[in-house]
């Protein structure tokens, strides 16, 4: 047994040293130290020999074991560490005479754009930019716009709440009126643009995150004239000085008297269609007067001052803009959409 397991010493470790191949070396393994291998086969043998021979041909026999074993993870990390490197140059790139920006030059989402020239509209009528917290307290978002605790917004099935707090995501951009006016005193002119969330299902009119623009002026003598002619003056700017706009008498917690603002049908021109609903208007945002309880909430004088409000939404502006009528285009990040714009 002791020339056996010479013989194997040698052919086996010599084939290690010879394996060209990860698979190579799984044959040479299995063919010696695998369930039928050479060198398993007469450690089976060992209990049929006496103890003394048992004992000095089991200690080479594991000794050999332990060489082959030793050798085939030592010859497998040469041939990975080759394999890597052959690798390496094979698929190496010359990007030595490649231009640094391959790529086409990207362009802003409509939504930004929309919002870029709603900024820079109200930036010429002398409105400031100013942001609120996404995350906001029941006093911001409902309270201190005259909002009681009986109204349908505060129900879970409007509102995402945030469970053991006082905190809800915000449902509109309303709560930035109340945060510039406890920081700034009258008179002021301000815009809020934001990111805003409503518990409802996404459908092609509705989203569970939107954005909206929200409007306020404070002053002395300020009234429902310049309300409409601010609003007027904006949305002809927007889409064209020969606009037609209208205000609807509507309901508001936080104004009062309220209003809807309506322009003509960019499609029909007032005629009826299919996306006015044969009404000939498209409603675009809402405003008013804004609602004395609304300045008591920051101390504000209500008897000397007075302001109007105003709040849109910029996806139905940027649908109105584009003439499109799904809503989820917008974010299905679908480039073949948005490269059109």
């Amino acid at each position: 047994m002791i020339n056996e397991l010479l013989e194997i010493e040698d052919n086996v470790l010599g084939e290690i040293a010879k394996a060209c191949s990860i698979d190579d070396l799984e044959k040479i393994k299995i063919n010696s130290i695998g369930r039928k291998g050479a060198l398993t086969e007469i450690l089976k043998k060992l209990s049929a020999l006496p103890v003394e021979e048992r004992k000095k041909i089991g200690e080479k026999a594991n000794k050999l074991r332990s060489e082959i074993e030793s050798g085939i993870v030592d010859r497998l990390k040469e041939l990975k560490s080759r394999l890597t490197q052959d690798r390496l140059s094979s698929e190496k790139i010359d990007i030595s005479g490649r231009l640094a920006f391959p790529f086409a030059r990207g362009h802003s989402h409509p939504l930004t754009e929309t919002l870029k020239d709603i900024i820079i509209t109200f930036k010429g009528l002398g409105f400031d930019s100013a942001s609120g917290p996404e995350l906001e307290t029941d006093w911001y978002n409902f309270e201190a716009l005259n909002i009681p605790r009986d109204h349908p917004a505060r129900d879970s099935q409007d509102t995402f709440y945030i469970a053991g707090s006082d905190k809800l995501l915000r449902t509109h951009t309303s709560p930035g009126q109340i945060h510039v006016m406890e920081k700034q005193k009258p008179p002021l002119k301000v815009i809020i643009p934001g990111r805003v969330y409503r518990n409802e299902a996404t459908d092609a009119t509705h989203s569970a995150t939107f954005h909206q623009v929200e409007g306020l002026a404070v002053d002395e003598g300020i009234t429902f004239g310049d309300l409409k002619g601010t609003l007027t003056l904006f949305l002809q700017r927007m889409f064209g000085s020969s606009l037609k706009v209208r205000f609807r008498p509507s309901h508001f917690q936080f104004t009062e008297p309220s209003a809807e603002v309506d322009v003509q049908c960019f499609i029909c021109k007032g005629g009826g269609c299919r996306v006015c609903k044969s009404t000939g208007w498209l409603e675009m945002m809402g405003c008013g007067m804004v609602h004395p309880n609304v300045f008591k909430s920051v101390n504000y004088d209500f008897e000397k001052y007075t302001g109007f409000a105003f709040g849109m939404g910029v996806e139905r502006l940027t649908m109105l803009k584009i003439g499109l009528d799904d809503m989820r285009l917008l974010y299905e990040n679908n480039l073949q959409f948005i490269n059109q714009f």
